[in-house]
């Protein structure tokens, strides 16, 4: 029998959370633009995944100590490589259908936990279901993962037999390697946001190793203690039909991509970040769908909790599980796209500095250590605090080819944990955003309806920016109208009345009517309304964070 190697307890914490009604697999569908050779992409899994990831070659054993990873002495590519078909017309709808099955559907425990089902024609081109079990790593780890399987052109030479890389060669491949590119800019924003030290982690991932440790923290310990006193006495966000009890019915659906230039052109103008006009988008969405089901929005917030890299540098090209979660409450009460854009951007930047990240990672490390009884009870109180899990991700802005196929389109889902039902993903590759929708049937029976609501929200904010006159004030407002004069609508629902605006407050919001109004002149700064000049952009000083620029008085040029 191989050597057996023992599980980490953020890993173990993940392996310990399946249940029947969400399952802990990362769930991944890739579409080709033309069809695959299922031999050649075979070869290229055992060239470049198998042969390079130890971890794809192993299965998970369990003891009375705990978890361990042990390879598999039975192992069989034909067991985790699987071709499938569609039925005609095998395009997109039946394709969700399937990504919907294979979702709800269990890895087999007694192999390495990992699958890819294969369908050579959908469409015009292919398309690949992937499914991985979070314990083996988390989205930026298996995206990574994903990543490194592919070649930058279709010509590109087929995989040679394959051959394990020494650790010279996997260090040499790092530089050029996607894995790398993906990496480098989410540990640079997450520590910067964060205000945490590369020292810092340091102590930190030994500390995971062993949370007793906890205390030679020095004077992070306060931090982390402050933290988890707001995290226990979070309240529940509002009840709606985005919470409940989960069932082992999933859908899965996603929309065409959106110009990520376009998402940036609008994030420059308003001064905001290009996640914070996405996570709008989403509250958008969210708020229209529960509109056209005829719930209240009246005073409605959801949480989403955000995962957040903390991988470093060094980390690059392994795999296991470096993120912690930040809560997020989306205002769905409020109808106006751009007081809900700046309100988000505002409840991101009160993050920054924030010890929920590092603490939430902890306290996995501490479920993982524990017996699973009370994994489950502490895990399930704080997912009963939320109602979706979301995750961005950027992805590499060149058209990347598997197996000779170029990737038209990739997207995933991380799994929810408790009765979290829904899942949003935003992922840009190749010079668009991708939205993709997982949802439980009891909550979401229908995600197709949600997914082009995405492009809706934004579309709204994008035509709004085009039609104002920029020589006139920056006013939220002013913008809402002139969009729903120009397209006759409310609310974003063709030919339905404005609904009227919530009154009611809700009780996480404690600002008042004034405070509403100095959030709107901190988004459009004083000089950028009445036309004084603005910053010189080689000052230091005035290169100031994304939510601190200005918004500028004449349109971009992108926009015209």
């Amino acid at each position: 029998m191989s050597k057996r190697e023992k599980m980490t307890p953020v890993d173990t914490a993940w392996l310990r959370m399946d249940r029947p009604s969400n399952l802990m697999m990362i769930v991944g569908v890739m579409v080709f633009d033309r069809p695959v050779a299922i031999d050649r992409l075979r070869l290229t899994l055992e060239a470049r995944l198998t042969a390079r990831f130890r971890r794809f070659r192993q299965r998970v054993v369990q003891d009375a100590v705990g978890a361990w990873w042990e390879d598999d002495p039975a192992f069989d590519i034909g067991h985790h490589l699987v071709r499938r078909a569609l039925p005609r017309p095998a395009g997109t709808a039946e394709l969700q259908q399937l990504a919907s099955e294979l979702a709800a559907e269990p890895l087999a425990p007694d192999r390495p936990l990992w699958r890819f089902d294969f369908i050579e024609r959908c469409g015009g081109g292919s398309a690949m279901v992937a499914r991985i079990h979070h314990c083996i790593g988390d989205g930026i780890a298996l995206v990574g993962v994903m990543l490194s399987m592919t070649d930058a052109s279709a010509d590109a030479a087929p995989p040679d037999a394959p051959e394990p890389l020494t650790r010279a060669e996997s260090r040499a491949r790092g530089a050029a390697d996607p894995w790398t590119a993906l990496m480098a800019p989410m540990t640079e924003a997450s520590l910067a946001a964060f205000g945490l030290t590369t020292r810092f982690w340091n102590g930190y991932f030994r500390l995971v190793s062993d949370p007793q440790k906890l205390m030679k923290l020095g004077n992070h310990t306060l931090g982390f203690a402050a933290e988890l006193g707001k995290l226990l006495a979070m309240p529940a966000d509002s009840p709606t039909r985005l919470k409940g009890r989960t069932g082992s019915i999933k859908r899965v659906a996603w929309c065409e991509p959106i110009p990520l230039a376009e998402v940036k052109a609008v994030g420059k103008v308003l001064g905001c970040s290009v996640n914070d006009v996405l996570l709008s988008a989403v509250a958008g969405a969210l708020r229209n769908y529960l509109l056209s089901r005829g719930d209240s929005v009246d005073g409605v917030e959801i949480r989403a909790m955000v995962p957040v890299n903390l991988r470093a540098e060094k980390d690059s090209g392994k795999l296991g599980n470096r993120f912690g979660m930040v809560t997020l409450l989306l205002p769905l009460h409020e109808a106006n796209p751009f007081v809900r854009l700046f309100e988000v951007r505002a409840r991101m930047n009160a993050m920054k500095g924030s010890y929920q990240p590092p603490l939430t990672l902890l306290l996995l490390g501490v479920a993982g250590v524990a017996p699973k009884m009370v994994q489950e009870k502490f895990l399930d109180m704080l997912a009963n605090k939320a109602s979706a899990v979301m995750t961005n991700v950027p992805g590499p802005q060149q058209p990347l080819y598997l197996a000779g196929g170029r990737i038209d389109q990739i997207m995933f889902w991380v799994p929810q944990s408790g009765d979290i039902g829904v899942g949003v993903s935003i992922l840009s590759y190749n010079g668009a955003v991708q939205f993709g929708l997982i949802t439980d049937h009891n909550f979401i029976p229908d995600p197709e309806a949600v997914t082009p609501l995405f492009r809706a929200e934004f579309d709204k904010m994008l035509t709004a920016l085009l039609l104002h006159d920029w020589a006139q004030p920056f006013d939220a407002d002013a913008l809402e109208q002139s969009l729903e004069a120009e397209l006759g609508v409310g609310d974003g629902t063709p030919g339905a009345a404005k609904p009227r605006r919530a009154t009611r407050k809700p009780a996480s919001e404690k600002s008042t009517a004034a405070g509403r109004q100095t959030r709107r002149r901190q988004a459009a700064p004083e000089h950028a309304l009445t036309g004084a000049e603005q910053p010189d952009a080689t000052d230091p000083a005035a290169a100031a964070s994304p939510a601190e620029s200005p918004v500028p008085r004449r349109i971009p040029k992108r926009f015209r």
